[in-house]
């Protein structure tokens, strides 16, 4: 008797569209910049740039939790960037490390043959 692997007629057929029970489908955001359009347009009609806008309404306390989650998720990128993106890597971190380490007391001293002559 087969166990798991694949069969013939399983699965769902070509162009069913399924969800998860429980799913929402939300329509597409269309994003600028990284900045999803609609914050771009409530902040030009507050005169603010984009990222204050965001911060502004992510620290209302009276605003709505599920959109100061959304403009915290929005703000996150251009107040935080991620690890890989500011230019140094592990193996850069290292080559430092080893760096600042061979400079204090671990550093090389003078040859024999210096301190003979």
């Amino acid at each position: 008797m087969g166990r798991g692997g694949f069969r013939v007629g399983s699965g769902p057929k070509k162009g069913a569209k399924y969800t998860k029970k429980g799913e929402v489908k939300l329509p597409p955001i269309r994003k600028i910049g990284g900045i999803p359009e609609d914050i771009i347009s409530d902040a030009a009609v507050a005169n603010m740039d984009p990222l204050n806008y965001m911060l502004k309404v992510m620290n209302d306390p009276l605003v709505d939790p599920a959109r100061r989650d959304r403009m915290a998720v929005s703000a996150a990128p251009f107040c935080h960037p991620r690890k890989g993106e500011s230019g140094t890597g592990k193996k850069d971190e290292q080559e430092d490390k080893a760096d600042r380490a061979a400079k204090g007391k671990f550093a090389i001293g003078k040859s024999p043959l210096a301190l003979v002559k």
